[in-house]
């Protein structure tokens, strides 16, 4: 049986998440909800906009993916998933979500894990510029003023 994946954060992080993850994956829709938190709106009600949406995912395993570890949308999750067949991951980013929806069909452990082995291999600092863009700065102890970076 699939996991489905439900994503809690706040708005409008988790619909936006969800609309990418559909750019890539378009057949996903079904087994991907999303939950976006509101500001002002008491975390009872949206606790009971949660149990909806988890029950319009349907039976089976669900991974629950959340934005920041203590914050409502988390703490909201993990009074969601008391009972349930589920695992929940906080700090969620796209590389995160687009390795959940690949490896769905994989045990619900199996795809927590590659979830956020995603998660941390989709975070790295890149250069500002490309390289032949970056001036070159000559030391001054350098013997050739023509050197130059290639």
């Amino acid at each position: 049986m699939s996991t489905n994946i439900f994503i809690i954060a706040h708005a409008p992080l988790a619909h936006a998440l969800r609309e990418c993850a559909l750019h890539v994956f378009a057949d996903c829709g079904p087994a991907v909800a999303a939950l976006d938190v509101q500001p002002h709106v008491p975390p009872e009600e949206t606790l009971a906009l949660a149990h909806a949406l988890l029950e319009r995912l349907g039976p089976g395993p669900v991974l629950i993916l959340t934005d920041v570890f203590g914050a409502t949308p988390c703490n909201i999750a993990q009074r969601l998933i008391d009972g349930v067949q589920a695992r929940l991951i906080a700090g969620v980013n796209l590389p995160m979500l687009l390795r959940a929806i690949s490896y769905r069909d994989e045990p619900l452990e199996a795809v927590a894990s590659r979830a956020v082995t995603g998660g941390m291999q989709g975070v790295m600092q890149v250069a500002a510029t490309a390289p032949q863009y970056q001036t070159f700065r000559r030391n001054a102890h350098d013997q050739d003023p023509y050197s130059h970076q290639q």
